[in-house]
């Protein structure tokens, strides 16, 4: 039997009984016995468990989190911007955390660190990361441990009914700023007028283009040495080939005409679109330090907001002899594990801006690592990503919990179905270029099934993984 008081307003308390109406002293709290449904009566003459039932009904019991067990991990490939791997680790209580390996890598990455999983508790992330941060490496090769720490913290949220953001310490933002990322048009005009329409269709206050000397293929008198390299295969990674050769090694020159005409693109988009929005640039071609810095010079003028991975991440020298000599901010970062290739260049002052990308840095919390480092050095963190939204989730809660953070990419503005493939979360999801940090536990979406089925890139749907439950290797480092 419920009981039902009903009182005036009591007036406030003097010091001398202020202690005894506190709700959390002896009236107060014999007073809330009766706001959980059970009178004082019947708290009186009832068992343990039936107490605990009532005065516990209104706690959200998603899970136990310190008996949460992992029981498997399955799989499935959607063809979004790109191919991207989706992760769905499963739980003894019925509760599901969903990952992503980086967009163009494989599955197996993430399916080799199986049978590592199985019988753990999901909720120790970082000890569970550290045991299997050893099977990533740069560029795609992270993405497997990357998809699992994702499912870990989404796991994580969802046994503690918050959102991963609050794992991580708290927000610094309600709203994460985005960067629209914008593949180049030959024609200038169209790639201005597209970029222009970002801006005032679709409301983003950040933009980012390509300008690389793939354009200037077949033109005369535009780069040298591209009699023997074709400089349109920049994304060849055939062995020895031009995509495949790092950028000191093709002596690829770009000359002062081809210089003209990169500067000339620039500055078509530039006067469409104004000054008051950054404007980032990337894909250059693979070509040598002295051409870059040349090329840096030539666009100053436009006030870029960075020139991204003008040459490959590792040297760092390198990078630092550019950064000194110009003044365009030079960033790097997308193709970097762990936090200790980062702590180089940015002890080194050899880059401006750093830019991880979440599914190939280490993953949540790995990445926040990074940007707290960077910004007690004073450098800001832009935030690379490509992929589906269940990986742009995971990078929104990171650049909401992380102080020092500029702006994160969104590289499927064009994608009509992209916000579909995932459900539980207010549409859209992008509004006026900037995502709402969910409030929802854990990543706080679910995957829309019904929609990545019709964009499935490899027929595997979530198939049984039974051959990726045995663990038959010695992992240890030492001995």
């Amino acid at each position: 039997m419920k009981t039902h008081r009903f009182s005036l307003p009591e007036p406030t308390p003097t010091p001398e009984h202020h202690e005894e109406e506190q709700p959390n002293g002896r009236r107060g709290f014999m007073r809330n016995l009766g706001l959980g449904g059970l009178s004082l009566a019947a708290f009186t003459h009832s068992t343990l468990g039936e107490t605990l039932e009532e005065s516990t009904q209104k706690v959200n019991k998603l899970s136990a989190p310190s008996d949460l067990k992992i029981t498997d991990m399955r799989y499935c490939v959607v063809k979004a911007e790109g191919y991207c791997p989706i992760i769905r680790i499963d739980t003894n209580q019925g509760i599901s955390g969903w990952g992503e390996v980086r967009d163009g890598a494989s599955w197996r990455y993430a399916m080799f660190l199986k049978s590592r999983l199985l019988g753990k508790n999901p909720c120790n992330v970082e000890m569970l990361f550290k045991q299997i941060k050893q099977f990533g490496f740069h560029g795609r090769q992270g993405g497997g441990v990357c998809g699992v720490e994702m499912a870990l913290w989404d796991l994580a949220g969802k046994a503690y009914n918050v959102p991963v953001y609050q794992l991580l310490g708290g927000k610094y933002r309600d709203k994460v700023r985005l960067y629209a990322d914008t593949p180049r048009v030959d024609n200038k005009a169209d790639f201005a007028a597209k970029m222009k329409e970002r801006v005032e269709q679709k409301g983003y206050t950040f933009l980012k283009m390509d300008f690389g000397i793939e354009f200037l293929k077949g033109q005369k008198d535009m780069v040298v040495n591209s009699n023997f390299w074709d400089i349109g295969r920049q994304w060849d990674s055939t062995p020895m080939s031009y995509g495949a050769t790092e950028h000191p090694f093709t002596g690829i020159q770009i000359t002062n005409k081809g210089l003209d005409a990169i500067a000339e693109y620039i500055a078509t988009v530039r006067e469409t679109v104004g000054y008051d929005i950054p404007l980032a640039s990337d894909h250059y071609g693979h070509f040598g330090v002295n051409d870059v810095i040349r090329l840096a010079k030539k666009v100053e003028p436009y006030q870029l907001a960075w020139l991204e991975d003008v040459i490959p991440w590792k040297y760092t020298n390198l990078l630092k002899q550019i950064t000194q000599a110009v003044d365009v901010p030079i960033l790097t970062g997308e193709d970097i594990y762990l936090k200790e290739e980062f702590i180089k260049l940015i002890d080194s002052n050899a880059v401006d801006l750093i830019h991880p990308d979440l599914a190939t840095s280490g993953g949540i919390l790995e990445t926040k690592k990074i940007g707290d480092y960077a910004e007690e050095k004073g450098v800001g963190m832009a935030m690379h990503f490509a992929g589906t939204p269940i990986s742009f989730m995971a990078n929104v809660h990171c650049a909401a919990a992380t102080q020092n953070f500029i702006a994160l990419e969104h590289h499927s503005v064009d994608v009509p179905f992209w916000e579909d493939l995932v459900k539980g979360i207010d549409k859209p999801l992008v509004k006026k270029g900037f995502a709402i940090v969910p409030e929802k536990p854990g990543l706080g979406v679910e995957l829309n099934e019904e929609v990545a089925k019709q964009h499935l890139a490899e027929k595997e749907y979530f198939l049984p993984t039974p051959e990726w439950d045995k663990d038959r290797s010695w992992d240890r480092l030492w001995s």
